[in-house]
């Protein structure tokens, strides 16, 4: 993709979609598609160690020394609780701040990475993750639009990348271009953006899967929204969206949630009816009394919006009925344009776990949460991969590198016997 201006990537995005008139290609079936019980490798290629500004650049290595890194051994022991694929997220900024010969060393860590993970017996999904927190190398600047700054740089990093990838064992190995626009469901920004990534990556791949996904942060609503015929020309192509709903659930205590709502929402049961508006805001009123820097004006601010937010939730009493209700959108669609179920993947789902970062939701419900979505997702026949390998919403100790039995057995897998 060296040397492709904006111009001509969308001409060729352009030219290709006007045959969105087309019947939609089928996919062509493996005899087992191979992307169905996968795990999200965060923060392997991730967590970085930019220069504030006015820098742009990197520290070498760009990616903090102390994040955890899965090992040969640590990926054979996923393969061996049945899973059969990771989600690789990658941030961009590094290989585009990059001179070329540093590029180079990253483009060859990722190619390890992806050669570890084959002989470990997984497929990988590599997805270019853009990183919000950045200052500089971060979604708006990337693909808030054809017309972003970097938007054109980004396009020659897909285009390296989907080249790259394509040498690998066919079949096993795909390419998700971005991650969650932030653009909205419905946005003809978005559309404008994927198809000129998708053409970016067609120009150097010819038979690479691509993962697809809709706006508003790959939800539900956002893949529901998206219209797959433009599309048809890049296939092969899977689709993607993210689900995290109902997030006074998944997310209570998430310290980086914006709505402060969240810092000191714990012990919200799943389903609903395993516990009681008010012993969760007894915990609430508990949490927010060990909270030496909020004002007590914000906590009282706070806790008002939780205590509205939490009558909600216990009045709609959310259970797997809930989670069957969204799920079904998303079949719905596909359906409605003719995607056999097995080439959707719900690349992003869980919940935060009760630790001394988090307090969180209780274990029990935590695993039941997890077990009612995978087990939606599977019964409506789309794959799936657990957000995270790692951190608060893990399924392995960060030091230890113990696998977590209640979450193992959650996404119905089998703890390896070493």
């Amino acid at each position: 993709m060296t040397g492709w201006s904006r111009r001509r990537v969308l001409r060729t995005a352009l030219s290709t979609a006007a045959l969105g008139s087309l019947p939609f290609a089928p996919f062509a079936r493996a005899a087992e598609p191979p992307f169905r019980r996968g795990v999200n490798a965060w923060p392997w290629f991730s967590l970085t160690r930019e220069f504030p500004a006015p820098r742009t650049d990197y520290g070498w290595p760009p990616f903090q020394p102390q994040r955890p890194v899965p090992t040969a051994d640590d990926l054979r022991r996923l393969r061996d609780t049945g899973l059969d694929f990771i989600r690789l997220p990658v941030d961009p900024g590094p290989f585009l701040a990059a001179d070329a010969t540093t590029r180079g060393l990253l483009l060859d860590m990722l190619d390890a990475a992806v050669t570890a993970t084959l002989d470990a017996g997984l497929g990988i999904i590599v997805n270019v993750q853009a990183n919000g927190a950045t200052h500089y190398w971060n979604p708006d600047r990337m693909v808030a639009s054809v017309t972003a700054p970097a938007f054109d740089l980004y396009c020659g990093l897909i285009g390296e990348l989907a080249g790259r990838l394509e040498r690998f064992q066919p079949g096993k190995v795909a390419l998700e271009a971005a991650n969650e626009p932030p653009q909205a469901c419905a946005s003809e920004a978005w559309s404008q953006v994927q198809l000129a990534l998708l053409a970016a990556a067609r120009a150097s791949a010819a038979t690479l899967p691509l993962v697809v996904t809709g706006g508003c942060g790959s939800m539900v609503g956002g893949l529901t929204a998206l219209d797959p015929a433009p599309l048809s020309p890049f296939e092969p192509i899977l689709f993607t969206f993210h689900f995290y709903e109902p997030y006074l659930f998944s997310h209570q205590g998430a310290p980086w949630m914006r709505e402060p709502v969240y810092r000191s929402l714990n012990n919200v049961p799943w389903p609903a009816s395993a516990g009681s508006l008010e012993a969760t805001l007894a915990s609430v009123r508990t949490r927010m009394a060990q909270d030496t820097e909020t004002t007590d004006e914000a906590k009282k601010a706070a806790y008002a919006e939780t205590e509205r937010v939490l009558k909600v939730y216990f009045d709609a009493q959310p259970d797997r009925r809930f989670v069957d209700k969204y799920l079904r959108q998303v079949r719905a669609w596909g359906d409605s344009h003719g995607l056999a179920p097995e080439r959707i993947i719900m690349g992003e789902f869980g919940a935060l776990r009760t630790d001394a970062r988090y307090v969180a939701a209780p274990n029990p419900d935590r695993a039941r949460y997890i077990a009612d979505v995978r087990k939606g997702a599977e019964d409506l026949g789309f794959g799936w991969a657990f957000w995270n390998l790692f951190d608060g919403m893990g399924i392995m100790d960060d030091t230890t590198r113990a696998l977590d039995p209640d979450v193992i057995a959650a996404l119905g897998l089998t703890m390896p016997t070493d």
